[in-house]
């Protein structure tokens, strides 16, 4: 399912117009990003939580050359699932 898919389906199931949808689509998504931006966890009660986790540095290997390299630390951003989203996808 693509965004405008997603769209879609939030215009149908709260009676909504398509553009309405989207801007509230895409209101969700861009303050969720400036959330985790910030550092804060996002947590939707029975759907999951997102969160900024930190990856430290660490030696890899190119696969090509076989040769040693370093991986700088960097952030991530991470999906738990919640109680209700996991029993319904079983």
């Amino acid at each position: 399912m693509t965004k405008s898919d997603l769209a879609v389906n939030v215009a149908k199931e709260a009676e909504l117009t398509k553009a309405d949808a989207v801007n509230a689509v895409n209101a969700l998504l861009d303050n969720i990003q400036k959330a985790l931006k910030k550092g804060d966890k996002v947590s939707l009660v029975g759907f999951g939580t997102f969160e900024v986790s930190k990856r430290k540095a660490r030696t890899g290997v190119n696969p090509q050359t076989g040769e040693k390299i370093k991986i700088k630390a960097s952030k991530i951003a991470k999906f738990r699932p919640g109680k209700n989203l996991k029993g319904a996808i079983k």
